[in-house]
Parts: C-alpha cells; structure tokens; sequence
C-alpha cells in the first residue's frame, strides 16, 4: 500500500533501508574475499562490523516508534550487489577488481548517505529528535566511509593502471615481432617498425 502522508513514507524508507543493511552484512565478506590489497579488505571487515550495528540501530527506530522492526525487499541494494558480483565474477584478483569493488562499495555508500539524510530529514520535520539523533550517526558513519574509500582507491587506482598497461604490452610486442618476421621479405619491414614504436 502506498504511503499517504510522511509518517507512512518515513517508515517506508526505513524499512528499505533496514533490509539493504541485511542485504549488506552478507554482501562484505564476499567482497572481503575478493579484494586482494590488504587495507581494502581490512576497511569491508571494518564495515562489517559497523553495518551490524546499523541494523541494530535501526531496530532501535522502529522500537521507539512502537513498530515491529520489519523490513521490505530494497531493489536499489539488491542491483548494486548484483553489479558487485558480477565484477568479482568477470575480473581476475588485482588491483582493476579492486578498484571495481571500491567503485561498488562507494555507489552502495552514496546510496545509504542518500538514504539516511533523507530519512534524518523526515525525523526532523516530524518532530522525532531521537530518532533524528540515531540515523544521524548512521549517516555520519556512512560519510566516513566513504572518504576511507576514496583514500584507499588514491593508491589502488593507479596500480590498477600500471596493472592493465602491462597485460597489454606484451600481446603488442609479440605482435610486432611475428609482423617484423612476416614482412621481412615483403617490403613492408618499415611500416611494421613504425607501427611497434608506436606509444
């Protein structure tokens, strides 16, 4: 049933977000798992444990509220693991999967800022400061990491780049050599030098 005033929306939203954060728990160890830096996989297992106590904390609203904590299937969550997986699924372990799954990590977390400074909104305006007060440091804790996954990706970015230009030399060069090889007697020696000193 749909929502037919804020009241009804803000809990609404709260239990969407209440079950992307289940849908969460079980995502990060999988992406944990698959994060070959050291510091990428320490932040997952980090936010592991934080997101639990989110969705404790959510547990907490709908208690004060007076509410069953109940959550609904939250399909924006639900697609951005999906888009995670299938990273983990197609890419070889390195830095180009870890800089996809920082990519991923920070779409989910822009998503739950969204989420919960909206949410934090709708507390205010409804005259509920405690709650207010819960989802604000959920929403700071989300902020947080955020960051942390922009510094983290300062380093593994560029690897990832380093990483795909070495894949890629060596196929060239080989390529140079059997073209080299081929045109040795055709008169084409020349167009194939220039081709393989080209950057």
């Amino acid at each position: 049933m749909a929502a037919e005033n804020l009241q009804e929306l803000f809990v609404e939203e709260l239990r969407d977000i209440y079950d992307a954060e289940k849908q969460l728990t079980k995502a990060l160890p999988k992406m944990a798992k698959a994060a070959e830096s050291q510091e990428l996989r320490a932040a997952f297992e980090e936010h592991l444990e934080i997101t639990r106590m989110q969705v404790e904390r959510v547990e907490e609203v709908f208690k004060v509220l007076g509410m069953a904590a109940r959550g609904k299937t939250c399909e924006g969550m639900k697609g951005l693991i999906e888009e995670g997986s299938k990273h983990i699924e197609e890419l070889d372990k390195g830095s180009t999967l870890d800089a996809a799954l920082i990519a991923s990590a920070q779409k989910v977390e822009h998503y739950e800022i969204a989420t919960y400074g909206t949410l934090a909104t709708f507390a205010e305006v409804l005259d509920m400061q405690d709650v207010k007060d819960l989802l604000g440091q959920t929403l700071e804790e989300e902020k947080e990491a955020d960051e942390k996954l922009t510094g983290i990706a300062g380093q593994i970015n560029p690897e990832a780049e380093t990483e795909e230009e070495g894949e890629q030399e060596e196929p060239s060069m080989a390529l140079a050599d059997s073209r080299s090889g081929r045109s040795s007697n055709s008169g084409k020696g020349g167009r194939s030098n220039s081709r393989s000193k080209k950057r």
